[in-house]
Order: structure tokens, then C-alpha cells, then sequence
């Protein structure tokens, strides 16, 4: 709904006080992981170049202000390193710091992450994490961030949106991540453990072993 391709049953929804729509502006996307063609001709610069002018018929041409804007995207997720590199021979960490330039370049007042911690390891999941916080923080933009694993995100989480089974709950993570909230969502005895700043969640419930969908929001400053 707010990329504008699905209709909404009741009610609105507003980004910087104006009513969504396909494509637009207000709102940068970064999708979950996709496989890049090996073939594919890209480079770095390129792929954030299409958040740009990827809805363009044409061939690109020469622009001050939009490659200003491509140059200013790769500095803020440190990807100018690789930047003339072709994308078929980045890392996976890479690749996402690419995307979140993508989605950034446009300078929009919504970040929309879409399990972008997905296939990651540890160290690559808190460096991605880290460094959308930081993007958020030097743009003062809000992130609408969706994933399945909580805790590399729990220390920079406003608010939560935690759905299972058609079953909704919203609010601070200290309202949301508690035992009685979880066995009531579950509808099964639910334990929330807390130890060094993790979050681990325990029950019988098979459905606990694929993780239910987890929205976290952060506004801007």
C-alpha cells in the first residue's frame, strides 16, 4: 500500500501529509535480496543511478544535478570504493549498501526496508543495520523497517508492529516483547528472554519455528 500497488479497504495513508501513489518520490524502497544476473552490465554507480531514472524510457544523459545526487548516495553508505565496480562481483553486504544508496537518492521522507537483514551473517547484518540508522539520523527521515530477526534492530526500534495469523499488536518493544503479549498473539505459552541486550523467544508452538512478519518504525530526529 504504500508503494502505491495495492488498494486500501477503509481509511488512508499519508506521507509527509500527501496521499501515497505509484512511484512516488516521498517513499525509498529497499526490497529483499535478489539474485544479480552474472552477465549483467551494471556497476555500482548504475544501480543507484535507477532510483533515479529507472522509470525512463532511453538512454541516460549527461546530468550534473543527478550525478551530483548518485555521488552524494554513495558517500552516505560508504560505497564509492566499489562504486565503478560491476555488481555481479560484489559481496552481499555490498550489494545492500547499494540498494540503500538506491533508495536514498531521491531524498525521500520514507524509507521502506523490506527484510534487508535477510541472508546476511551477524557482522554484515549489524553493519547494514547501523548504517540505515545512520542514514535515517543525517537525512531525519522515518524507516519503516519489516523483518523476521529482532534483535540487531531492538536498540534503534521506536515502535513495533508485530502480525501473526491476522493477529496485530503496536507499541513500544517493551510493550510489544513481553511474555503475556506473545502467548496472547501465539495463542500458546510464550517465554520472552532478555540476556546482554538479546531478545530470545520460547515456546511450543511449531509456528515458532517459521518467525512471524515484525514491522519496526523510527522516526526521524
Amino acid at each position: 500500500m504504500l508503494l502505491g500497488q495495492l488498494a486500501l479497504t477503509s481509511g488512508r495513508v499519508e506521507v509527509n501529509g500527501a496521499p501515497v501513489r505509484r512511484g512516488s518520490p516521498l517513499i525509498g524502497y529497499v526490497p529483499q535480496r535478489t539474485t544479480i544476473d552474472s552477465t549483467a552490465a551494471l556497476r555500482g554507480r548504475d544501480l543507484v543511478r535507477l532510483g533515479l531514472d529507472g522509470h525512463r524510457y532511453g538512454v541516460w544523459l549527461p546530468n550534473r544535478a543527478r550525478s551530483r545526487q548518485v555521488e552524494d548516495a554513495l558517500a552516505a553508505v560508504g560505497a564509492r570504493p566499489y562504486a565503478n565496480l560491476p555488481i555481479s562481483t560484489l559481496s552481499g553486504g555490498e550489494l545492500q549498501r547499494l540498494r540503500i544508496a538506491q533508495a536514498i537518492v531521491n531524498r525521500p521522507r520514507l524509507l521502506l526496508c523490506d527484510e534487508p537483514l535477510s541472508s546476511l551473517d551477524l557482522r554484515h547484518a549489524d553493519e547494514v543495520t547501523t548504517l540505515i540508522d545512520d542514514v535515517r539520523r543525517s537525512n531525519d527521515i522515518a524507516v519503516l523497517f519489516v523483518t523476521h530477526e529482532i534483535n540487531p534492530i531492538l536498540p534503534i526500534t521506536d515502535r513495533i508492529l508485530y502480525l501473526i495469523d491476522g493477529r496485530v499488536r503496536i507499541g513500544t518493544p517493551d510493550q510489544v516483547l513481553r511474555s503475556d503479549v506473545l502467548s496472547e498473539l501465539y495463542g500458546s505459552a510464550i517465554e520472552v528472554v532478555r540476556s546482554d541486550g538479546r531478545l530470545v523467544v520460547l515456546g511450543e508452538d511449531p509456528k515458532l519455528h517459521c518467525e512471524p512478519d515484525t514491522a519496526t518504525l523510527r522516526q526521524g530526529n
